[in-house]
């Protein structure tokens, strides 16, 4: 137990009590289409079927999950890729009805034994970027999607009217029901819905439920949100965790759902009939002793959860603030995690997934709205996370009770923290440089650290707004850039290089200026600027472990990959490396943490039966990102010109950023230029920031040409068809389209090194072999 909290068996949140007419509500449904399964246990981690739902057509119909599809996918996240392969075109766009939305599990998925193994994996075609974006998220829906019968739920089409479907595992049923009376927004549509579904008026009744929905403001932006439930059986409420990133819950409202029901008859420790439960329960086990007696002494996440990044990314100057401006502020110590922890509600364990020791989500409870149409109510807000309080500094938000009311509305709205963040703080910038105004913002004063302004843009556009700045700002920054040029706003490449987006994905909240292998943990992405993939600020920037491009690349090999498997497997991150065992410092990779990668190996093959290697678990990943890389490649992106950032995640764009770090930027001009410091002492501070945009654009270049040899991908960015088929792939028409592409790349003169080749340079390793093929 974490010292200075208590176990509470059961907690009255204060908040403020709904009641609702239920059988009104539920009168008013009309059954569209009902579908009936078998039931049957789940097997070694998988049920060994998918479920296909069609809004448009009302066909319902259960899909194999075979042996092959386990061998080249493994579930999760792969499964999801291999079904949207199957289903979706090349020209497939967010709303077009054959787009997709896909909520998956994976084989470990479920486990109450290991920390971290209750998360869903989400993807669709994104609004923001037009490729497919995957999402993870914690909550019982994915657990219980697949006790029911599922290892997969797919939705294609979109229904004429609002819809909830209903999984029903306890019946053996699926229905398509209209839902014209319930709320839309997710604090009080999750709470209808539990009441509604639960098979009897208890607690214990209503925690076999879980709800996925959105909320008013995903159905007029791109960065909706799915909202996924955790009945809270001592709150007596159901809480929320999110799939935030690349807008599915503005998937979820175009196809007209209003939300998704998955009720279960029972689970427990065994109902994923692991091969090996002995051993799964030693591997378990012995996390859990870690987390019990190491977690209050390293990253303390049971106490304050991801919330105790903020003080140290303030101490390294990596907290963004204005923007990404800055790294640091002298009001961030406002929004430290102990002045959340003295809000929370001090509740062990406070997971989102069952036997989850390491119990990171944390909640205000009784928190009383301050704006909107909910304003004087109380409410329990999940969180803050470290990437919603990042946004709140990056818009120059420093009072705890401002991050929880954006917290919360951009929850139950169904709006990704991290974009909305982002994004309201390039136009903040915008707005400081007189190219936004008051008059062509409607009235809005969006200057940083005007709180006021930002929760009535959020209100704005839940409620469908029809002003020509709300409908753009609610698509983000490619979009916003885009209008701001049409109009012949300002100077281009301030515009660009400050606006914080990549591929049409906002950059989630650390300043990577100092850090490129960080740079490229954004750019050299699948979905987007998403720590998720690598986050590599510590090892390059402040421990200096990945010096040489060659490191560096191999860095952004791996771990992008490693960070694969969890999503594969249904799995949360933050158990690998948020806690590490005592020794771990004194390992050959501490970085890697070997021993909790070995766990996962044990677990694994405990779960499946299977007889699988640490170098396996690479492979089953090298795989899945190789084939999304591929897919991204088929809709037309995929490329170099789409991994380019913005120079703000490079350096210092304007002369107040450089000034503000003069003492570094000038060192670096000396030591890594060859400028004398007589010549810096001299140069103007325009002259210094021409230097230094040449010199890291260009670094970024070859890291680029570094990282695309290392992944065994050519000069453009494409996986070769000889790499897919190493790793196992024989689909002719990704072969033949990939075949095709290189070929067109090679008649465009595509296929040249954009960094070391200009340069003259060989690619940073001493096999020759592939540059001689592409040059």
């Amino acid at each position: 137990m974490v010292e200075g909290q208590i176990v509470i068996e059961e907690y009255k949140t204060g908040n403020t009590h709904h009641t609702w007419d239920l059988k009104k509500m539920q009168l008013a449904h009309k059954v569209l289409k009902n579908f009936s399964y078998k039931k049957s246990d789940v097997i070694k981690g998988y049920a060994n079927r998918t479920l296909y739902v069609n809004l448009s057509t009302g066909v319902i119909k259960e899909k194999p999950v075979t042996d092959e599809m386990k061998k080249k996918f493994t579930g999760g996240r792969g499964f999801g890729l291999k079904l949207l392969w199957d289903s979706i075109k090349p020209t497939t766009r967010w709303n077009s009805e054959e787009n997709e939305l896909l909520i998956t599990t994976g084989p470990l998925c479920g486990t109450t034994q290991y920390a971290g193994s209750g998360k869903s994996l989400c993807l669709s075609v994104s609004p923001s970027t037009n490729i497919v974006c995957d999402c993870n998220v914690g909550g019982f829906f994915g657990p219980y999607l697949k006790f029911a019968g599922f290892d997969a739920l797919e939705i294609q089409g979109k229904a004429k009217e609002d819809v909830v479907i209903i999984i029903d595992g306890e019946k053996g049923t699926i229905t398509i029901e209209t839902a014209p009376l319930e709320e839309t927004n997710t604090h009080l549509l999750s709470e209808q819905l539990t009441q509604m579904y639960a098979s009897e008026n208890t607690n214990k009744s209503r925690q076999k439920v879980s709800v996925v929905s959105s909320g008013l403001a995903a159905e007029n932006s791109y960065w909706g949100c799915l909202n996924f439930s955790f009945y809270d059986i001592r709150r007596k409420i159901p809480r929320i965790k999110q799939a935030g990133r690349g807008g599915l819950g503005t998937i979820l409202r175009d196809k007209n759902i209003k939300a998704l029901v998955v009720k279960i008859e029972h689970f427990d420790g065994i109902s994923n009939h692991p091969a090996d439960p002995v051993s799964l329960v030693q591997v378990g086990t012995k996390l859990h002793r870690e987390i019990r007696n190491l977690d209050r002494y390293q990253c303390n996440m049971r106490a304050v959860g991801t919330g105790h990044l903020v003080e140290i990314m303030d101490a390294y100057d990596l907290l963004p603030t204005e923007n990404y401006r800055f790294g640091s502020f002298p009001k961030a110590s406002k929004i430290y995690s102990q002045k959340f922890y003295e809000l929370f509600t001090k509740i062990i364990p406070d997971g989102c997934w069952h036997g989850c020791t390491l119990a990171c989500a944390k909640t205000v409870d009784g928190y009383t709205v301050m704006t909107g149409p909910y304003k004087g109510e109380k409410v329990t807000v999940d969180g803050p996370e470290y990437e919603t309080i990042g946004a709140c500094s990056n818009m120059s938000l420093w009072e705890p009770l401002w991050v929880l009311e954006f917290n919360f509305y951009c929850d139950t709205y169904g709006i990704d923290t991290i974009s909305a963040g982002t994004a309201i703080a390039f136009y903040m910038e915008m707005y400081e440089y007189g190219i936004l105004n008051k008059e062509r913002c409607d009235g809005l004063e969006l200057c940083f650290g005007n709180a006021e302004a930002v929760l009535q843009l959020l209100h704005w556009i839940a409620q469908g707004d029809c002003s020509t700045f709300v409908k753009v700002a609610a698509k983000g920054v490619r979009r916003m850039k885009d209008w701001i040029y049409q109009n012949g706003w300002g100077e281009k490449q301030i515009i660009e290089d400050s606006g914080m987006e990549s591929k049409g994905l906002e950059f989630s909240e650390y300043v990577t200026k100092e850090s490129l292998a960080m740079q490229g943990g954004y750019g050299l992405t699948l979905k987007g600027p998403q720590h998720d993939e690598a986050w590599l600020i510590f090892m390059d920037m402040v421990n200096n472990t990945i010096p040489t491009f060659q490191m560096k690349a191999e860095a952004l090999h791996y771990y992008p990959i490693w960070r694969t498997w969890f999503g594969l497997n249904g799995l949360c991150k933050l158990p690998w490396n948020d806690i590490e065992p005592a020794n771990n410092a004194e390992t050959s990779e501490p970085s890697k943490v070997p021993e909790h990668v070995q766990n996962y190996v044990e677990y694994q093959n405990a779960m499946t039966g299977w007889n699988i290697t640490k170098e396996d678990l690479i492979l089953q990943s090298e795989r899945c990102y190789n084939w999304q890389r591929a897919m991204n490649v088929w809709m037309g992106r995929g490329q170099r010109k789409d991994d380019w950032i913005p120079f703000r995640a490079m350096g210092p764009v304007t002369e107040m950023e450089y000034i503000s770090r003069k003492e570094r930027y000038d060192k670096q001009l000396v030591e890594k230029l060859g400028k004398s410091e007589k010549d810096v002492e001299k140069m103007t501070v325009p002259d210094k920031l021409r230097i230094l945009y040449e010199y890291r654009r260009d670094q970024y270049e070859k890291l680029t040409d570094a990282v695309y040899y290392r992944r065994g991908w050519t000069p453009n960015g494409i996986p070769t068809p000889q790499k897919m088929k190493q790793l196992g792939f024989t689909d002719k028409k990704m072969l033949k389209m990939l075949e095709d592409k290189i070929a067109a790349d090679e008649r465009n003169r595509l296929n040249v090194w954009g960094g070391f080749y200009k340069k003259g340079e060989h690619p940073p390793t001493t096999d020759h072999q592939y540059w001689q093929k592409w040059n």
